[in-house]
């Protein structure tokens, strides 16, 4: 509690000293008078942003300094500070301003120690809160209402909220999950057509070998032309060892080479080599046409086999120009292969998931029904609590009352809350935004703060 407060030197005030007494303090006068300039003096001995025009023009220094009388708790932070309250209870803010050569300066003190700008932030928070005039209008939010019921209501009411979020999240994921499967079920059906098509198709095609296609190419070569190599195999034939013609053949030209040279070898030992290679040539030659010639008489024209072969590559560039080269046809066969098992299993089922979703709503419903029997307990308390603090405050003959209605279950619970109020009794409740004036709804903000300020 504010018991007094010392301005100097601040704003439009030169010396300025005030008691504050018990509970309420009221100051009137008309616009200018100086009203709000203490409470921006309460504001800036605890923090609060200065400028060069919160000194008094003519003067260099401002000066203020504030009494705070601490309950326990503040009383027991401020220890925890290693700052020791005056005389066990109270708390002397000060701060000085100066300006000098251009430069605003200030220093803030508790209780005659120098402490810096966070530390006075959090003491701050613990003293006072400063509401503004525009501030009454946000009560007649329905949402704002809520939020004070549901804190009203304590720890109980504040858990009911906790297992609310987590019921509605997991009501929210899976209706969104249903949601999803129906949306993409229509796609899965669709990739499901185009997978089984591609599987049939290239499983009826049996790619095995990425070199087939090249395989086949060269046999359809060879198929073609099997009159040619029937040809050029006996003339290779004949030119390495048996010739029509009145040319000698190579067989025949390395036999007589190699009688000469067995000859000289007889009186030259060193032609010995060269008497080895025109054998093993001569061998050679001699086995060369003998593989040359069978693979003439094997030779044979096979029509049936070359359209059997043609078709073949036919159908495999169909495949390759649908699916790339055979080695990644291959390859993407057996990754749609594994796809399309995968969406033939379907993952979880459709009925699995609206399964689920119905569970999680259920579940929801019932924290919702739960959380509206401590919303309607706490609601007929503060009911009675705010009429008990409005008394004081003028408004004796006040009817309230916190109407709890059912609404769709949201993050926040299946109730839609509405104070409504009534200025006397025999005039009917009507929402608090829409009657109450700016005076009245003043005093609520007031009442309920009382309210709350006693939750424990």
């Amino acid at each position: 509690m504010l018991l007094s407060l010392r301005i100097e030197n601040f704003a439009l005030i030169d010396c300025l000293d005030l008691e504050f007494g018990p509970s309420l303090n009221v100051f009137t006068g008309e616009t200018g008078a100086g009203k709000s300039i203490i409470l921006d003096a309460i504001d800036a001995v605890l923090g609060g942003k200065v400028d060069r025009r919160s000194i008094r023009t003519g003067a260099a220094r401002a000066i203020l300094e504030a009494t705070f009388e601490l309950d326990k708790a503040s009383a027991r932070w401020l220890g925890e500070q290693e700052i020791e309250p005056i005389d066990g209870n109270l708390a002397v803010c000060s701060r000085e301003i100066n300006a000098s050569s251009g430069t605003l300066r200030s220093r803030s003190r508790l209780n005659g120690i120098l402490v810096n700008r966070q530390l006075m932030d959090q003491l701050r928070d613990r003293l006072v809160e400063i509401t503004a005039q525009g501030q009454t209008v946000h009560l007649g939010q329905e949402t704002l209402q809520r939020e004070w019921l549901d804190l009203y209501g304590g720890k109980k009411l504040a858990e009911a909220r906790s297992t609310i979020g987590s019921a509605w999240l997991s009501a929210s994921n899976a209706k969104t999950a249903l949601k999803r499967r129906r949306q993409s079920e229509q796609q899965r059906l669709q990739r499901l057509d185009l997978l089984e098509y591609q599987v049939r198709e290239l499983g009826e095609a049996h790619i095995e070998d990425a070199d087939e296609l090249e395989q086949l190419e060269q046999e359809s070569i060879r198929l073609g032309h099997v009159v040619e190599l029937q040809q050029q195999s006996y003339q290779v034939h004949q030119a390495l060892y048996q010739n029509d013609g009145d040319s000698a053949s190579a067989a025949d030209l390395l036999s007589k080479a190699e009688v000469i040279l067995s000859d000289m070898a007889v009186y030259d030992v060193q032609l010995q080599p060269i008497l080895e290679m025109v054998s093993d040539a001569l061998a050679q030659a001699t086995e060369a046409s003998r593989q040359i010639s069978s693979y003439g008489e094997q030779l044979e024209a096979d029509p049936e086999r070359l359209e059997e072969v043609e078709d073949r590559i036919r159908e495999l560039k169909q495949i390759c120009r649908k699916y790339g080269p055979l080695k990644e046809a291959i390859a993407y066969y057996q990754s749609i292969q594994n796809e399309l098992n995968e969406l033939l299993e379907g993952g979880e089922s459709m009925e699995a998931l609206e399964l689920a979703y119905q569970t999680a709503l259920e579940q929801l419903k019932d924290t919702c029904t739960h959380l509206s029997t401590l919303r309607r307990e706490a609601a007929l308390k503060l009911e009675t609590h705010l009429v008990e603090e409005l008394k004081p405050l003028a408004m004796e003959k006040v009817q309230f009352q916190v109407e709890i209605s059912p609404c769709p279950p949201t993050a926040t619970g299946a109730d839609q809350i509405a104070f409504c109020f009534s200025p006397n009794p025999g005039e009917p409740l009507q929402p608090l935004g829409a009657i109450a004036s700016g005076g009245e709804m003043s005093r609520f903000l007031l009442a309920i703060k009382a309210c709350f300020s006693q939750i424990e």
